[in-house]
């Protein structure tokens, strides 16, 4: 019992640590970069340095909460599994494709005219990379509410509201 609430509460603080992290590098990290550093290369680089930590620490809560899940809820495991997909498929496939266009374009990508096909992909792999750490949060979030459901304390209020419809 004691157990299976320690789990609990360390699934529901590594999936909120995880959500905290990538909306703090979505929403003020990236565009801060991009708004204060002098070059748009500059702020790719500092972005491109903080995304693995992101998706790889993402994968590993993911596992996590497919593992916890196994025993106790199909939608939890789907959910992790969700997790870790997108989050290893951003990282280990478009990241890597996107370094590939940069490393083949030879400069910033900005420079690059707006039909060059290099820059068209550039923006084509951003997209997917956005989209995938996009799918991550939601399959995070959604894995955060199936955990919170399951504490005694959410037990304690259907019970409650149970009640209280029976009288």
């Amino acid at each position: 019992m004691i157990g299976d609430r320690a789990i609990t509460s360390g699934s529901v603080v590594a999936l909120s640590a995880w959500l905290g992290a990538a909306l703090l590098v979505a929403a003020v990290v990236a565009p801060a970069a991009f708004a204060v550093l002098p070059t748009r290369a500059l702020a790719g680089a500092l972005v491109g340095r903080v995304l693995p930590v992101l998706f790889y620490s993402g994968a590993v809560v993911g596992i996590v909460v497919a593992l916890v899940g196994r025993a106790t809820s199909p939608s939890r495991v789907i959910a992790g599994v969700l997790m870790v997909a997108s989050c290893l498929a951003a990282q280990l496939v478009v990241a890597r494709r996107i370094e590939r266009v940069r490393s083949d374009a030879g400069r910033p990508i900005d420079e690059l005219a707006v039909g060059d096909p290099r820059r068209t992909s550039f923006g084509r792999l951003h997209g997917a990379s956005v989209l995938l750490l996009g799918v991550a949060a939601i399959a995070g979030s959604a894995a955060l509410v199936l955990t919170l459901r399951m504490t005694p304390l959410a037990a304690a209020a259907r019970d409650l509201s149970n009640s209280s419809l029976e009288h």
